[in-house]
């Protein structure tokens, strides 16, 4: 049986939602294994995920959310040959590589399935290409492994049950205190005309619209569903939108009901900015878009035939 770990991220004393998503990860590795939530600096998070971990370890330092301490705080309390799965966001492309490499284990960045375990080798599935080709990973766990997991990949698990217990690690993390970097603030993205961040229904646009003249028709679709329009980093980029519309880990983290994505391909920078397991609808002419493994509907489609069609479709109705 596999000892799997997962590091949970938080913010303002709730747990990501990648939280209950790397719950999923887990089973689909061991359907047996008994999992481990890590939290580091907030006692209100270890209550919170220990309705859905077998157990807690608590790490208390002040120092989160700096990747450096709480790498050094892992490689002392994680056990050898340990599975640790970690999102793969900003934060996580920051812990992870080092941690694998102080563990001596085997490291994948941005997983979005898993095959289980044979003969002594875990078995991850991953894109290369922007999508464009899935590849099958063997990796070598006789040093265990350190995995990022790709938000959104794996339905959150709301279930409880589990009811682990809360250990308080802090004693053997070790010293914390001589570090080469130090945190000092995270600066929110700007709000602008339009809040996407309280929108229930998202309209969202990516390159696929091809130009500046084209979003129109996405302001049409908007309106007749009563969403706002939001988009990806290549249209904040050309500036044909500014930069409080975008969604993804370098724009906004949005939590909507409904979220369509329009020509977006569905890259794990865009993905990590989307929480909450909205109901999400992608379209997008390449039928090997990443965006198709994670929507809840999937239309293979050029946006610029579609909207138009969707948006009158959508007016007869009402």
């Amino acid at each position: 049986m596999a000892q799997i770990f997962a590091y949970v991220a938080h913010k303002a004393g709730k747990a990501d939602d990648s939280a209950l998503e790397l719950t999923v990860a887990a089973k689909k590795i061991d359907p047996n294994a008994s999992v481990t939530a890590i939290v580091v600096g907030s006692d209100a998070v270890c209550n919170e995920v220990a309705a859905s971990y077998n157990e807690v370890w608590k790490i208390g330092t002040d120092a989160y959310p700096n990747a450096e301490v709480i790498r050094k705080a892992l490689v002392n309390i994680l056990p050898k040959e340990s599975i640790v799965l970690i999102s793969h966001d900003t934060f996580g492309m920051d812990l992870s590589p080092g941690l694998s490499v102080k563990l001596d284990s085997a490291f994948v960045a941005d997983a979005m399935d898993f095959e289980g375990i044979e003969d002594g080798k875990l078995k991850v599935i991953r894109q290369e290409y922007a999508g464009m080709v899935t590849t099958h990973v063997s990796c070598d766990i006789a040093n265990g492994a350190v995995v990022n997991v790709r938000p959104g990949a794996f339905q959150p698990d709301e279930s409880t049950g589990a009811g682990g217990s809360v250990v308080d690690k802090t004693g053997d993390a070790g010293d914390l205190s001589e570090t080469t970097r130090r945190f000092l603030e995270v600066v929110e993205a700007e709000v602008g005309d339009v809040d996407i961040t309280k929108s229930d229904i998202l309209i969202s646009v990516g390159r696929g619209i091809e130009d500046q003249d084209n979003l129109e028709i996405i302001n049409d679709l908007a309106k007749a569903v009563g969403g706002d329009v939001s988009c990806s980093r290549p249209i904040v980029d050309a500036k044909w939108l500014e930069k409080a519309r975008q969604v993804g880990t370098s724009g906004q983290t949005v939590k909507p009901k409904v979220y369509m994505a329009l020509g977006i391909s569905g890259s794990f920078q865009h993905m990590g900015g989307i929480k909450g397991n909205p109901f999400l609808v992608a379209v997008n002419k390449n039928a090997k878009a990443p965006i198709f493994q994670v929507a809840d509907v999937g239309v293979v489609a050029d946006i610029l035939e579609f909207v138009p069609e969707l948006t009158e479709k959508v007016s007869e109705m009402k």
